[in-house]
């Protein structure tokens, strides 16, 4: 995925071809780097499993194998100066596309299965093994969302139409688009909240390695019951932003013209968020129960040097 990546930004510069109203090397740019994010956060949620570890290679293996084959397509599509989604245009293209619903759905039943693993392990840190379970499910979930770009949209029909599917929601694909991301600025976007949703699996343990390095500062946070408390409280906060996102997309609205409502339950969720944090971090410390051993590990652990 680094060389793919590596290679589609060369692409980049050099070719200055254009599919669907994006670069045509955008996507399979976005796309190895959306997958190198995505292994090396499943490889890292491998290594805190204390049993299980065989299926959960073999289901890793499954998820690298699978993107694999998802990145060949897309990026031969693009050498071919052809659409890699939603494409029926020809025999050879809708075989392909056929081959990529395959992969997506079986990449999507490997991390349910990662998931089934991560939710039933007993890791010792509790702030990060709820990072991991709490990112693994939004991960599925803004997986999932791909699946509703695969319907078809308004005028479209299974069987006659070249293209079937869309991410856009309201207006054709390839109107006007935010810089970077390509996100419709005119109508919905299905991407945003498959983007949030499928990148949770990074952001929530990010959050706990920098609960972590701030906890020698804060002797607060050196309390494992506040992380893990704090890390709850982002995990629904995340999965309340994704879900918002969400009903904004399928309202065919765009995500940086929000209307009243969306602007509201914003508002509301910012200020749920606050309270909680503030009251989390303003609870009283626990008292050491003498002969009890502490329930949450620490933020900070010394080991000897070798």
């Amino acid at each position: 995925m680094a060389a793919t990546a590596l290679v589609s930004a060369v692409g980049l510069v050099v070719d200055d071809r254009v599919l669907v109203g994006a670069p045509i090397w955008a996507k399979p740019f976005k796309f190895a780097v959306s997958f190198l994010a995505y292994g090396l956060s499943l490889a890292w949620t491998l290594s805190l499993l204390p049993r299980g570890r065989r299926t959960g290679r073999w289901a890793g293996t499954v998820v690298a194998l699978t993107g694999l084959v998802e990145m060949v397509i897309i990026t031969g599509q693009a050498i071919r100066g052809r659409r890699s989604h939603f494409n029926y245009e020809t025999a050879f293209d809708t075989a392909l596309y056929d081959v990529m619903a395959v992969t997506v759905v079986v990449l999507w039943l490997a991390t349910l299965a990662l998931a089934v693993l991560l939710l039933r392990a007993d890791i010792a840190d509790r702030a990060s093994a709820w990072a991991v379970r709490c990112g693994i499910v939004l991960a599925l979930a803004g997986a999932a969302v791909g699946f509703l770009m695969a319907q078809p949209a308004p005028g479209q029909h299974r069987g006659s139409s070249d293209v079937v599917g869309a991410h856009s929601v309201g207006v054709p694909d390839g109107g006007p688009s935010m810089p970077l991301t390509g996100w419709s600025t005119t109508g919905g976007d299905l991407r945003v909240p498959h983007f949030l949703g499928m990148h949770a699996l990074q952001l929530l343990p990010l959050l706990v390695m920098a609960l972590s390095a701030l906890a020698p500062r804060f002797p607060r946070l050196a309390d494992g019951l506040v992380r893990r408390r704090l890390v709850l409280l982002a995990a629904a906060g995340y999965a309340a932003a994704f879900a918002l996102v969400l009903q904004q997309a399928l309202r065919g609205q765009p995500l940086i013209h929000p209307d009243g409502t969306t602007l509201g339950a914003a508002g509301l969720l910012l200020a749920a968020l606050a309270a909680g944090t503030y009251a989390t971090l303003r609870a009283p410390a626990r008292a050491a129960v003498p002969g009890v051993a502490p329930a949450e590990s620490p933020a900070v652990t010394e080991e000897p040097v070798s």
